[in-house]
């Protein structure tokens, strides 16, 4: 249902309007905004950071909703507050999956903040494949929703990599430098008008793994260290205070789950509810043909990281779903869910040890399978190290710094594998 502040971003204003898109998976979304622009969008994505996002955040936002909400909002004040932009010019893209948390109220409460800061004339588009709304001048169709899927294949692979090559590189830098020449490279091929080719992309996937592994590195003392949490703090600088960058200056290589597999774990939930609850026996067909279809994709990368060799690929999703049993059920959905379990026993069963669990302060589901799981992953898994960081205008940088640090002075040793880098 449309809310008073309801605005559609119409035909024409997709000749001259600009999309603002907020900052969570740089790489990623510098991607999928270059799908969009192939379609005539003119996209931006936004990556600034400080003080003034959080204070707008709180200016125009209730102090108690959620840490991403008030940051995603403080971001999109800030900018048509800065003068860079004509706000009567300008709209603005949330991505949403429709799912119980509150980050389906997110569009309401962009919208109520922009009246309030007297700009209620701007659009927000709900980017989501649930349909949550509908504009005239925006429409998610099958080309463009392909596109996108190759962008977060991609993304997923460029930020492994990154992660991979970034505490080891001679040169520093030239890991995120070579990742932003291949997003220029990607997103231009992923345009409309042009087919996409798989037997291409599967050889985008190898040419990717050999620049990396010729990245000149030399081989220094690590620590892996996982990061789960929820999706916006888990992925996003702004969210987390640049964790990835403070972890790999204390010495440690970050091991970030894909985006690939939140999108699996949504569709695998559409067929958890028709098994627990009946519904809709065609769409569940339909949930489980994309599921098998995207699971594919995934195993493809995966295969072809192995027979490439330098670096870790990622675990199957099947794999990661049954790691969730015998701790959590599956239908426990709202947030991340069993997802955020499942992640934790993924990454110490594949050897990584040290875990950082992101959460905002008072998420509920994130309280509840994030921290709320750690007692009983700890006692079947003694050897983990887990530490929870809660995220919020409250939190001081230097307290979760000070906790990353104690968490790593008791860091599991990782071992190397001989054959890389």
């Amino acid at each position: 249902m449309k809310n008073h502040y309801y605005v559609p971003f119409t035909k024409e204003m997709k000749k001259d309007y600009t999309i603002l898109v907020p900052t969570m998976l740089p790489m990623h979304f510098k991607l999928i905004i270059g799908v969009l622009e192939s379609y005539g969008y003119q996209a931006e994505l936004l990556e600034t950071s400080g003080p003034a996002i959080v204070e707008n955040g709180l200016k125009y936002v209730h102090n108690d909703t959620c840490y991403p909400a008030l940051l995603v909002i403080g971001q999109f004040i800030d900018a048509l507050q800065s003068g860079k932009y004509d706000p009567r010019k300008t709209a603005l893209m949330m991505f949403q999956t429709g799912g119980g948390c509150r980050a389906s109220n997110y569009i309401s409460l962009i919208r109520k903040a922009l009246a309030k800061a007297g700009m209620e004339y701007v659009p927000v588009i709900s980017m989501s494949f649930a349909g949550i709304e509908k504009h005239p001048g925006f429409r998610l169709d099958l080309p463009k929703i392909h596109g996108m899927m190759y962008a977060i294949f991609y993304g997923d692979l460029l930020m492994s990599l990154v992660n991979q090559t970034r505490p080891y590189e001679n040169t520093p830098g030239e890991a995120e430098a070579l990742a932003e020449r291949w997003c220029a490279r990607l997103a231009a091929e992923l345009g409309r008008g042009k087919r996409i080719s798989y037997k291409k992309v599967k050889q985008n996937y190898r040419q990717m793994l050999q620049d990396f592994a010729a990245i000149p590195k030399t081989m220094r003392p690590t620590v892996k260290v996982g990061v789960v949490g929820e999706i916006f703090v888990k992925y996003s600088p702004l969210g987390n205070n640049d964790l990835e960058r403070f972890l790999v200056r204390e010495g440690a290589e970050t091991v970030v789950p894909g985006l690939a597999d939140f999108l699996l774990y949504c569709l695998y939930n559409s067929i958890v509810d028709y098994r627990l609850y009946g519904g809709n026996a065609l769409k569940d067909q339909v949930m489980k043909l994309a599921y098998r279809f995207l699971c594919g994709k995934k195993n493809d990368v995966i295969r072809i990281m192995k027979e490439e060799g330098s670096f870790d690929a990622p675990t199957p999703f099947e794999v990661t779903v049954e790691m969730a049993k015998g701790y959590i059920d599956h239908g426990t959905k709202m947030g991340e869910g069993w997802l955020l379990t499942a992640e934790m026993l993924e990454l110490a069963h594949s050897g990584v040890k040290n875990i950082v669990c992101t959460q905002p302060f008072g998420c509920l589901p994130n309280h509840i399978c994030g921290k709320g799981m750690m007692k009983p992953i700890k006692e079947k898994n003694p050897d983990v190290n887990i530490v929870a960081i809660d995220y919020d205008p409250g939190a001081t940088k230097v307290n979760q710094e000070n906790r990353l640090k104690l968490m790593l002075a008791n860091a599991v040793p990782t071992e190397k594998r001989s054959h890389q880098r």
